[in-house]
């Protein structure tokens, strides 16, 4: 038989139709499902077991493990997903993908799709003129369902016709027969396949048809199956390769996961695919020793029993393979620049809006509770372990009465500054290219104006540093008193947040946190009347009572802002819009002036 060139090209051709129209499938169920499974992937991984069916059901859905494993490193990257539990939503996704072996087990070869998939495909295509998105992806959905099965049946006619020309195989029969030799090369074939292709369905499918038309024998398609397994892994890892360790981490996992899965079947290999040969007779199917045209389904029943079995093995070792990785590979210390970075906000971030959303949450809370809390503590003369301890406010007040020197410009020049303006763009970015829902643009919308909130504390504070540094040891004891007064106040402030971020929006220190705004509005004119008593009875100059009437106003400010912003970061409440104070969604980023 003459096998040329010119056929295999039509191989390749084939093998692209099949592959597009996996894509286009895959891709038409991640946009109308997407959102709602990325959702179910941030939340539904509590446990190691609800890992695993979260990653079977996302894989069996949207029919692709290396979108599932790509997603996971993504959430990995942007800390939306523990080690332990990408590892277990790796393990669902590796049962996941033997329902593709399954769809073209059962309808490739046992039913002619052939006949209906261009009847099909005129479908899809009309629906792709409909008027709601959901309509044109269904289309999407069918054009892809159906050009799969087209170029399933073009890769069938392009194999070469083995039964009718077995001199074809006499090259192969020369390693057939070399025991664990021929594993291992059929396993390596598998693997390459897989790795050249990226696609583990696509080299599950080639080996499919090659059982089906009798090119290899049932034990070296189970080697390739188990080399498929490996090569899939490649994706991840390549994929990792330019995100941080985490992802890295996860990717590694998925490899170290598969690896071990292959090694004690291959100890095992004659008896277990015995079992397989024995559980094909039981389903109703011929033995794949006695029939080639039984060798799918026996292939389909083994990536199935292989990937649920290495899954419920290794279950019981989430943490030992976990520490593994850990090991291979290290967590890197950030380093210290002049001028502080972003640490959580990353081109991997921007992928997905839920990985998006919790990089901003996470560099904003982040810049809240050590920088922004550094600077106003620091700048009024505070200690942050007073703050944190149970010390009375009068108390720590009255402790802390040496100027600690710090430069609130240079500090917000910094510390401060890029990283607010690298906040401000990846959010305004975000709501812009991304597909977002009116609650994720609200969220992003909350982010942004809590960080605009910080800028303002922090100008506030740097104009009431100096005169606290002036003025809290004074010898005029009622603008000592006065300075004290405000002091203390942001104390109680600064310790109801603390602890209301530690326990993680207790609701008794959200409502004290509420009550501590509703106080600062009444104490505007409260403190506006001691001002007053002060300048009539003469007991402050022109000069302090100019300071202490514009502090006044500052110290206000940042108690106000310091509360909101908390309100908006760590609760699910929004106060502002209750207040009707609500947040933009469009709006711009102003570089600041300081």
């Amino acid at each position: 038989m003459q096998y040329g060139f010119t056929d295999i090209l039509q191989l390749l051709g084939a093998l692209g139709l099949f592959l597009f129209g996996m894509k286009v499938m895959s891709d038409a169920l991640l946009k109308m499902a997407g959102s709602k499974m990325r959702s179910i992937l941030a939340t539904m991984t509590s446990n190691r077991f609800l890992g695993i069916f979260t990653g079977f059901f996302i894989t069996s859905v949207i029919q692709s493990s290396s979108a599932t494993t790509l997603m996971v490193v993504s959430f990995s990257n942007a800390g939306l997903l523990t080690l332990t539990e990408s590892i277990s939503v790796i393990m669902g996704a590796n049962i996941g993908t033997t329902i593709t072996a399954w769809l073209i087990t059962i309808l490739g070869f046992k039913v002619s799709m052939s006949t209906i998939a261009l009847p099909l495909l005129g479908l899809g295509f009309g629906l792709t003129f409909g008027k709601s998105w959901k309509t044109k992806e269904i289309g999407n959905f069918i054009i892809g369902f159906s050009l799969l099965f087209i170029g399933l049946q073009f890769l069938k006619e392009a194999m070469p016709d083995i039964k009718n020309n077995p001199e074809i195989l006499s090259f192969l029969s020369q390693y057939t027969d070399l025991g664990y030799g021929s594993l291992l090369l059929f396993l390596l074939i598998g693997t390459i396949l897989t790795v050249v292709i990226q696609s583990s369905s696509a080299t599950m499918a080639l080996t499919l048809i090659m059982c089906a038309q009798g090119w290899i024998p049932f034990e070296m398609a189970a080697a390739m199956v188990l080399g498929e397994n490996v090569g899939t892994t490649i994706t991840a890892n390549l994929a990792a390769m330019i995100s941080n360790y985490q992802a890295k981490r996860t990717a590694f996992a998925h490899l170290i996961f598969n690896l071990i899965g292959v090694f004690w079947v291959l100890l095992l290999f004659y008896p277990f695919i015995k079992f397989v040969s024995w559980l094909t007779v039981q389903v109703g199917s011929e033995s794949p020793y006695v029939s080639a045209a039984a060798i799918p389904v026996a292939i389909s029943l083994f990536h199935t029993c292989f990937n649920i079995a290495n899954t419920f093995l290794l279950v019981w070792f989430v943490n030992p393979i976990a520490k593994i990785v850990e090991r291979f590979i290290k967590a890197k210390e950030p380093v210290v620049a002049e001028i502080d970075k972003p640490i959580y906000i990353t081109k991997d971030a921007a992928g997905y809006p839920e990985t998006a959303i919790y990089a901003l949450q996470k560099e904003s809370k982040n810049l809240y509770k050590n920088t922004v809390f550094e600077i106003v503590v620091h700048a009024l003369s505070l200690h942050r372990a007073d703050i944190k301890s149970d010390l009375k406010a009068k108390k720590v007040v009255k402790g802390s009465k040496v100027d600690l020197g710090v430069d609130v410009r240079k500090l917000y020049q910094t510390k401060i500054k890029t990283i607010y303006g690298e906040i401000i763009q990846f959010a305004t970015t975000t709501q812009s290219k991304l597909d977002l829902t009116q609650a994720q643009n609200r969220e992003i919308s909350k982010i942004k104006l809590a960080n605009r909130k910080m800028v303002e504390v922090v100008r506030y504070v740097k104009e009431l540093g100096k005169n606290v540094s002036k003025y809290m040891d004074s010898e005029n004891e009622h603008l000592t008193k006065t300075y004290d007064k405000y002091r203390k106040d942001i104390v109680r402030v600064l310790r109801i947040i603390y602890l209301f971020r530690k326990e993680n929006e207790n609701e008794k220190h959200h409502q004290k946190l509420v009550e501590l705004k509703q106080q600062a509005k009444k104490k505007i004119n409260q403190d506006s009347k001691t001002i007053d008593r002060l300048i009539r009875n003469k007991l402050i100059s022109a000069d302090m009572a100019s300071s202490l009437v514009n502090d006044n106003d500052n110290f206000n400010n940042v108690i106000k802002g310091l509360i909101e912003i908390a309100e908006l970061l760590y609760t699910t409440k929004d106060s502002l819009v209750e207040n009707g104070d609500e947040p933009s969604t469009t709006q711009t980023y102003t570089p600041p002036k300081n």
